[in-house]
């Protein structure tokens, strides 16, 4: 995260000094390759290839100063190595799980699942059975442990903050059957109770809305001059925005779903009275 976001300014800086990639790669006596992946923030920069390129675009010593400390930054974070190393997960959340784990606060919106933190290890599962893109079935269990370990944050003793509006069909979809949902509707209004944690739904009543584009997490984080960074998953990838722009946009986006939802205690109401339907 703090690599593209170093990547991103080293790009605006080239850009806005008129420099091509060619350029700025005769700067370091490199290839146009180690540019791109500079750019990209998908490798670690020296300190030396900083202060060439701060040269090039005629970056002030405020600005040079900025990059050098986000870069070291970088170093450091890419050394450490966090709970999730090693484990058995979908490739496509490791890097979801690991910023998640630096965040102090979550804002969700989701459409057709329940939120991942809020997920028993039943429903897990029953997500796991559905695809069929699985080579190992066994592998379904790491991935419950996995998502176990990354719950355990609601109830630690600097717990993460979490907001989540959940679509009605989130509920109503029968994932492992009703008895299986009944224990997740049960478990939300559980949840419902922490201090950290808030759910409210956006009821098929409510009629047309502003999130129809498909779930989002934003995620905020502590660190001095840090942006909310933005996160959606797609069939096959996952998409990140880490501009302040581009944050404030989701966070308004989200305002306006909350404010279009069930407060949370009528979200706890509804999400019991689903729960007491599916055992009628």
């Amino acid at each position: 995260m703090l690599g593209r976001k170093l990547g991103g300014e080293l790009y605006k800086l080239r850009v806005a000094a008129g420099k091509k990639q060619q350029e700025a790669s005769d700067a370091l006596s490199a290839t146009q390759t180690k540019v791109v992946k500079m750019e990209s923030g998908s490798v670690p920069m020296r300190d030396p290839d900083i202060k060439a390129l701060c040269e090039l675009y005629d970056a002030d010593a405020e600005t040079a100063g900025h990059l050098l400390g986000l870069a070291r930054k970088d170093r450091e974070r890419r050394k450490v190595k966090g709970w999730w190393d090693g484990t058995q997960t979908l490739a496509t959340q490791v890097e979801f799980i690991a910023t998640e784990d630096a965040a102090l606060s979550i804002r969700q919106w989701q459409m057709a699942l329940i939120p991942g933190l809020f997920q028993t290890p039943e429903y897990v599962r029953a997500m796991g059975v559905a695809d069929l893109s699985w080579d190992d079935m066994d592998r379904i269990e790491d991935v419950v442990a996995t998502r176990l370990k990354r719950q355990a944050r609601l109830h630690s003793d600097e717990p993460l903050q979490i907001h989540a509006v959940i679509w009605e069909a989130a509920l109503r979809q029968l994932m492992g059957g009703p008895k299986v949902m009944s224990r997740q509707l049960n478990h939300l209004c559980e949840l419902a109770q922490l201090p950290n944690v808030q759910i409210q739904v956006l009821p098929f009543r409510a009629g047309a809305h502003p999130c129809v584009g498909g779930p989002f997490s934003i995620l905020s984080f502590g660190e001095d001059g840090a942006v909310d960074v933005v996160h959606q998953d797609t069939a096959r990838s996952s998409i990140w925005y880490e501009d302040a722009a581009e944050g404030a946009d989701y966070a308004a986006l989200f305002a306006r779903v909350a404010g279009s939802s069930l407060s949370p205690y009528d979200s706890v109401h509804f999400i019991d009275s689903v729960s007491k339907g599916l055992s009628e």
